[in-house]
């Protein structure tokens, strides 16, 4: 029982540690997730705020300091909450063999570092495209959700406003896709995390992007606005589901984007009494 609690101890002082130092800049520049959040946050704001897709919405829009705190609760707080848990996991399982390289398919780690690169991302968005797609799809984790779509009005941070629940979902599948690969992550990862967060920000933002002919590769802000939208197609249970990559969706059958007006409704049908503060809506998914 021991090694359990030390490894939760060492797993939680462990991210903790590495916040403080990243906060301080005790950390390489590549991999300061928590400065870099912010620098491409102020970025992506600072386009909002030029070239405004609905330019009548406020620069501080509604619940803007909500998704800000959201932001920064989902991305370290909880992070630092649960990695000793994560360690536990790692103990334990290591009790019964199971490895990173557990569920090998491929082994990429002599490939070209590009390559390699490309295929974790790829990979990982996928598995991170299908976990989203069973979020709509089942009731008991569409009430988890239901904190992402309560957004009323679209901006960068809104990209991060989600449910505590759904990192607990979204990391052991991550988790699997790296496990798929013979666990192998590539020294170049932080590129993939700095991408993500980019083009999750605008996805969010208040920006009118389609990226031309690559639309059908990379997810935008006029498709995912169609994702938020409060009348999605009949017998649906969502559309656009691509987190970094629309190409999943155009592969699928999920892809819908009827006009780029920007004015649509965004929400949920009852999100009228959905709650409005941070603890009614990590409370909601939990009660009957």
């Amino acid at each position: 029982m021991t090694k359990y609690l030390d490894a939760f101890i060492n797993g939680f002082n462990g991210t903790l540690n590495w916040t403080y130092k990243s906060i301080i800049f005790d950390v390489a520049w590549y991999n300061n997730y928590f400065w870099g959040l912010i620098l491409i946050s102020l970025i992506v704001w600072g386009l909002e705020i030029v070239f405004p897709w609905r330019k009548n919405q406020s620069v501080f829009r509604k619940d803007f300091w909500l998704d800000v705190f959201y932001m920064f609760f989902n991305f370290f707080v909880f992070s630092i909450i649960i990695s000793g848990f994560y360690k536990v996991l790692s103990v334990l399982f290591s009790e019964f063999n199971i490895t990173a390289s557990s569920l090998s398919l491929i082994n990429i780690s002599n490939w070209h570092p590009i390559l390699q690169l490309l295929i974790f991302f790829v990979i990982l968005d996928f598995v991170q495209w299908f976990t989203h797609v069973l979020l709509h799809r089942y009731e008991v984790l569409w009430n988890f959700h239901k904190v992402h779509h309560s957004v009323k009005e679209m901006g960068f941070a809104a990209h991060l406003r989600y449910h505590w629940m759904e990192n607990v979902l979204y990391k052991p599948l991550k988790v699997f896709g790296v496990m798929i690969l013979g666990g192998f992550e590539p020294e170049q990862a932080y590129i993939v995390h700095f991408a993500a967060i980019t083009i999750g920000h605008l996805n969010h933002s208040n920006i009118k992007l389609t990226y031309g002919p690559f639309k059908y590769i990379f997810n935008n802000p006029v498709m995912h606005l169609y994702h938020h939208a409060y009348t999605i197609p009949k017998g649906k249970n969502g559309v656009n589901y691509g987190i970094s990559l629309s190409v999943w969706d155009y592969i699928f059958k999920t892809n819908y984007i009827p006009e780029d007006s920007g004015t649509i409704e965004i929400g949920f049908e009852g999100d009228n009494q959905f709650p409005k503060d941070f603890i009614g809506q990590n409370t909601y998914g939990f009660k009957k």
